[in-house]
């Protein structure tokens, strides 16, 4: 029979030598440097609050904030996860400046910290990160690369019949929470099964003809619960006179009121859009459609004729470094011909200095914009796509138009480490500017990892 031995496990901590311990202590090492980043936080920390000097102390400092924010997207793990793995690993509390026998906050807390960063101070931070590259002679800005991508919103394939019940579902869940919340009284009937089960029916139609009528009771059952939430929402306006004395009753009727608004507006919107779609077969632009209650700035991106998104188009620069040094958040879906100027003045700003060369998929290519951006100061400017362009009015030479093209072309790996490792495939936060914080947020903890490993390399 084998012996078994069990050995005492050491109380000693050990450091570990793992390369993803080497790549956290050198990302502390950067931000350590840059402390201009934790100061850009800390503004959005304080901000609207009375006396940030007054008051019980925050649970994480600016610098610690950022450190999380890393972690998580670094990881891609939620909130949950991020607390868990904050309590249990000692690599993360080391680089998080969380102590052995500190307490791990919350997951609610960290969200709360987090969400507070604005896309306008990560946009900064990113700036900050890009000049410590073009210090250490890793990212210079005298060559990119520019190209688009999609980033969808969290929400479900939007169909009418869903976006109703969507509607009936979320209208009559706040009424409810208002009657037993503030005791008022008004007319309201529940018509949430009802409203489901004329969805079911309208998704197992075989055919149009068969989904008209429960379309259109479906629709008669949003435009009842419609009704019913605006007589709430006059309810709710009495509660408020009645206990304006009454700071917590009064601020509480006044944020379901405004809740109760908010998705009326969306309800009429869905039930005009789908009358308009179903009932008189008209065909509806893409920009006046909601196709979400709960993401209403979602926009409708066809990509190449074929594929639908739901989200926002994002176009983003690369440098030779692989490092992002630019992103922007678009509205609607803009053709590439009208961006490529803006990125290419951008990268003037950020670094001073124009790019010696840029390179543009087909999207971009137009005479237009390869005279404009010359007149620049940039001297190749190549599109992957001629379009009636010529080689010699776009580089010196035929070698370096093909260097550029297949410089181009590695961006599409860049963006695909972005979605795969960095979770920019699809933003979870709720929100425009949680949106646009969102994909900052994937930008940074990427350039930050790269940035690592370059110098570490």
């Amino acid at each position: 029979m084998r012996k078994i031995i069990l050995q005492q496990p050491s109380i000693v901590e050990t450091t570990g030598n793992h390369q993803h311990t080497a790549e956290l202590r050198k990302i502390d090492e950067i931000l350590r440097s840059l402390p201009g980043i934790a100061a850009l936080v800390h503004e959005d920390l304080v901000r609207g609050l009375i006396n940030p000097r007054t008051g019980r102390r925050g649970n994480l400092t600016a610098d610690q904030v950022v450190r999380v924010l890393q972690v998580k997207q670094m990881n891609g793990f939620s909130y949950e996860e991020l607390a868990f793995h904050l309590a249990d690993s000692k690599t993360y509390r080391a680089f998080c400046g969380i102590g052995f026998t500190d307490k791990v906050p919350k997951s609610s807390i960290l969200q709360r910290d987090i969400k507070k960063i604005r896309p306008e101070t990560l946009e900064q931070i990113n700036m900050l990160i890009l000049g410590k590259a073009k210090d250490e002679g890793i990212e210079k800005g005298r060559q990119v690369r520019i190209d688009c991508t999609v980033v969808q919103t969290n929400i479900h394939h939007p169909t009418d019949s869903s976006l109703l019940n969507d509607s009936v579902r979320v209208l009559a869940r706040i009424m409810d929470a208002a009657k037993e919340s503030f005791e008022v009284n008004f007319i309201f009937a529940d018509h949430r099964r009802r409203a489901k089960k004329r969805a079911l029916e309208i998704l197992n139609a075989k055919s149009q003809n068969q989904r008209l009528k429960p379309y259109k009771d479906l629709l008669r059952i949003t435009s009842q619960t419609v009704n019913y939430a605006e007589e709430a929402a006059t309810a709710l306006a009495l509660v408020m006179r009645m206990k304006s004395g009454e700071p917590d009753i009064f601020g509480a009727a006044r944020g379901t009121a405004r809740e109760l608004s908010h998705y009326v507006e969306l309800a009429k919107k869905v039930i005009e859009q789908t009358e308009r779609r179903v009932v008189k077969q008209e065909q509806v632009p893409a920009q006046q459609k909601v196709v979400s209650i709960f993401e209403p700035h979602t926009d409708i991106i066809i990509k190449d004729r074929r594929d639908t998104c739901y989200g926002h188009k994002v176009v983003l620069t690369g440098g030779v470094s692989g490092l992002f040094t630019d992103m922007r958040v678009l509205d609607g879906n803009p053709a590439d011909s009208t961006l490529a100027l803006e990125m290419v003045q951008r990268q003037q700003m950020i670094f001073d200095q124009v790019p010696l060369k840029a390179a543009f998929d087909g999207g971009f290519a137009s005479k237009a914009n390869l005279n404009q951006i010359k007149d620049l100061g940039v001297r190749d400017v190549t599109f992957r796509k001629k379009r009636g362009l010529d080689i010699a009015e776009m580089a010196k030479s035929t070698w370096v138009y093909k260097r550029l093209c297949d410089f181009r072309a590695g961006i599409e790996g860049m963006i695909s480490f972005l979605k795969r490792c960095f979770g920019l495939r699809r933003c979870n936060w709720q929100g425009y500017g949680s949106f646009k914080s969102y994909a900052w947020a994937s930008v940074i903890s990427a350039n930050l990892l790269l940035l690592a490993r370059h110098m570490l390399a």
